[in-house]
């Protein structure tokens, strides 16, 4: 079930829609960009880590038969079972031997021989690796298996995705965007932190934003002059530890905001810009939770982005940037669009949907990319899920239902051994969740969340008697 999607991705990245792809899903690669920059503390690992590690996953329903995806572990055989009963046609899997769950895909490869033999195997008979983003650990994952990267410099990579670079391009182009400041130095951030004042004192909010952090990390929404001094201060005195005057931040007004939008188009090595999607972001604290299919918008918003797209597009190709490239974007409360508020230079969560959408949901279907939080005693096996949720399952015969796209979430946080009564660990169930109007998405929503909660306290052994 190779879908147009990644007939063009290939065609895009390599200049032929045959060509033989090796997924890597190393997400969260803005922690490798960030190193270095500095902006806001950034907190040390947690399960959040380990179980962010395992969205390599994701790319399963990516690459098409003939493909291939890097993985940090064997998937749940059943979830692999049920995934070819909806007809899709699965990749090669190259599965690192012992995975460290607070290591990135991309880390365990380059400690896996055997791996880096297969990759240096299929580079030599033409194979490329698109990764879900390019830092300086993927090239060298590149260079040590002899295998072609399909994608720009990491430098590049890095540059663009740059919120800094957001800001600066949205000016030179004359895309609506909130008052702001892009902060590259400590002048530069003493000044936006004395321009934000007066922001605060006329009873506004201001936002300081890392500019290589996602999904909620690296951000600080301010009230009050106190704060922000707090913070400015502290961002002085550890850049005056590092030894030099450099910073990574931007300073915003927050805006009121109606909607978050998530677009893609992907940029192809000839300079040439297909736009492939837009869609409504669901947000809680500035960390994505999902996306709703398709987004609320006018007919003249989705002619806006489609042209911001093209505009954007021919600019990062300009910079030497090809490939995927998604946007954040908002609507107003008066349905006036903030059509760049952030660049990601990298894969988007959307665009792990893509197959899925171009399968099975039409024009006639709405849909709700979720993900559904767990808290488990013992480790869930697929086949125990299914047998629990079957109903509630996606059914292609009818259009509607759950279709799971990644299952190495709910267990990735595990502990090894057996379990210890008593204790437990959480984990992620991401799916699409598919009907045929927003209400019926919605209550079918709600029932597979209810479901699920009762899965899960099955596997604590809460209320046995």
């Amino acid at each position: 079930m190779t879908g147009n999607f990644t007939g063009r991705l290939k065609a895009a990245l390599t200049g032929t829609r045959d060509a033989e792809l090796v997924f890597l899903g190393n997400f969260e690669v803005e922690d490798q960009w960030a190193r270095g920059e500095m902006g806001l503390p950034r907190l040390g690992f947690g399960s959040g880590s380990v179980i962010v590690n395992r969205m390599d996953e994701f790319a399963l329903l990516l690459a098409g038969k003939g493909d291939h995806v890097v993985l940090k572990d064997e998937p749940d055989a059943d979830y692999l079972s049920h995934l070819e009963e909806l007809g899709f046609e699965l990749p090669g899997m190259l599965v690192v031997e012992r995975q460290d769950p607070r290591s990135t895909v991309t880390q365990d490869a380059l400690e896996d021989r055997r791996v880096l033999r297969e990759l240096g195997g299929l580079g030599a008979r033409g194979g490329v690796v698109c990764a879900h983003g390019v830092s300086e650990l993927e090239e060298r994952l590149a260079e040590r298996a002899g295998i072609p990267l399909a994608a720009p410099p990491a430098a590049v990579c890095k540059a663009v995705n740059s919120k800094i670079y957001s800001r600066r391009l949205a000016a030179e182009l004359g895309i609506r965007q909130s008052r702001g400041w892009s902060c590259a130095s400590l002048a530069e951030l003493d000044a936006a932190v004395e321009a934000a004042r007066a922001l605060l004192a006329d009873g506004r909010r201001v936002v300081l934003k890392d500019a290589f952090g996602v999904s909620g990390k690296g951000i600080e929404v301010v009230e009050d002059e106190r704060r922000l001094d707090r913070l400015h201060r502290m961002i002085h005195s550890r850049a005056r530890k590092a030894g030099h005057e450099r910073v990574g931040l931007v300073v915003e007004e927050w805006v009121a905001k109606r909607a978050d939008l998530n677009y893609q188009f992907t940029v192809g090595r000839d300079g040439g810009v297909h736009v492939d999607f837009v869609k409504e972001a669901l947000t809680e604290g500035g960390v994505h939770l999902g996306h709703r299919i398709p987004a609320r918008l006018t007919e003249r918003q989705r002619a806006q982005l489609t042209e911001v797209s093209h505009l954007l597009g021919g600019r990062l190709a300009d910079d030497g940037y090809f490939g995927v490239a998604g946007v954040d974007a908002m609507i107003d409360p008066d349905g006036g669009l903030y059509p760049l508020v952030e660049i990601n230079a990298r894969h988007n969560m959307s665009t792990y949907q893509a197959s899925i959408q171009e399968a099975f949901i039409g024009t006639e279907s709405t849909a709700l990319v979720r993900r559904y939080p767990l808290r488990l005693g013992t480790p869930l096996p697929f086949g125990s899920l299914r047998r629990a949720m079957a109903d509630l399952l996606f059914d292609p015969t009818r259009g509607t239902g759950l279709l799971i796209n990644n299952y190495a979430t709910v267990n990735a946080a595990a502990s090894p051994g057996e379990p210890v009564p008593g204790a437990h660990f959480d984990g992620r169930l991401h799916g699409v969740v598919v009907a045929d109007s927003a209400d019926r998405t919605a209550a079918l929503d709600d029932e597979i969340g209810r479901r699920l909660a009762g899965v899960a306290e099955s596997t604590r052994g809460e209320g046995r008697g």
